[in-house]
């Protein structure tokens, strides 16, 4: 019986509305799964009766409708898949991730690989409040990562050549958010519109509009929900290792900080968000940060 409790402890295991019956969340860091480990899946799903499987929002695989008797024996076999209990209560969920560098013509980082590195690190991990985190590859946020407690958005700052633009004005059609005009002839950036997409440095013709790097936003405090609420911008940095550097702190920091019972999003004025930003910032070497903003693009300064 004490054996039995223990594996309902655990957050892949939900009760259902029948209580008689549990839904088995897998554990797929960011929604990648083998062609094998499908199968063995289905195979899973199969052995102890279920006619189905569901797909959640989270990038896992649920088996639904299994008997408490079982619960043990289902833990195994999926771990023997590859394909353990995942996570759904008070502690780091599965982490997920958009196609990315991998297959989308609009990334800007390998959000697959960096999901994957992050829940190596983190997956599990006992929380006050449960936290979410999302990578998307580029703004346009197929993930919704400012819509999780933890979030991180490729970005490309756009660096024109000086003096070599033609004005020919390809950037322009391209820039979804209106922010290049061609005035006198040349390119001009409003960095007030720019998200740093990075689709005008793939469209120009003549390869006049270079990358500064590539770049992770960070943003922290975002939710779902009846109530949701955009994340807050932490900091932007130029590799995954410094990625994984910061997430590690901001898990520690609510760790530490929060309380359970209430979202994360409805307690960062009192953490206090603001004073944990100043830290972090001035913990990852100047180096490795991706601040600022766009400056005089016209002039090819770039950032």
């Amino acid at each position: 019986m004490l054996k039995d409790m223990g594996i309902h402890m655990k957050g892949g295991v939900i009760t259902e509305l029948d209580s008689e019956y549990c839904t088995i969340r897998t554990r797929v860091p960011a929604g990648v799964i083998s062609c094998d480990q499908l199968k063995g899946i289905a195979l899973v799903a199969e052995r102890y009766g279920a006619e189905s499987v569901h797909l959640t929002t989270r990038q896992t695989i649920e088996i639904p409708h299994i008997n408490h008797s079982d619960l043990d024996a289902i833990a195994q076999d999926l771990a023997s898949n590859n394909t353990p209990l995942g996570s759904e209560r008070d502690e780091v969920v599965n982490v997920i991730a958009c196609p990315g560098k991998e297959r989308c013509i609009f990334a800007n980082i390998d959000s697959i690989s960096l999901a994957r590195s992050i829940d190596a690190e983190l997956f599990g991990k006992e929380m006050p409040v449960k936290i979410r985190i999302s990578v998307s590859a580029c703004p346009n946020a197929c993930t919704s990562p400012l819509l999780n407690e933890i979030g991180i958005v490729g970005q490309n700052r756009p660096v024109r050549v000086p003096g070599m633009c033609t004005g020919c004005g390809t950037c322009v059609e391209y820039c979804k958010e209106e922010a290049i005009t061609i005035k006198r002839g040349i390119s001009v950036l409003d960095p007030s519109r720019c998200v740093e997409c990075g689709t005008c440095v793939r469209s120009c013709p003549y390869a006049l509009l270079k990358s500064s790097g590539e770049h992770y936003l960070i943003t922290v405090g975002g939710r779902r929900g009846r109530h949701p609420k955009t994340g807050r911008e932490l900091i932007a940095v130029r590799s995954p290792e410094s990625v994984l550097i910061v997430i590690e702190k901001v898990v520690a920091w609510v760790y530490r900080r929060a309380w359970s019972g209430r979202l994360l999003s409805d307690q960062m004025d009192e953490l206090p968000f603001e004073k944990f930003r100043d830290e972090i910032v001035a913990s990852i070497p100047e180096e490795d940060r991706a601040g600022g903003t766009i400056s005089d693009f016209s002039a090819g300064s770039g950032i």
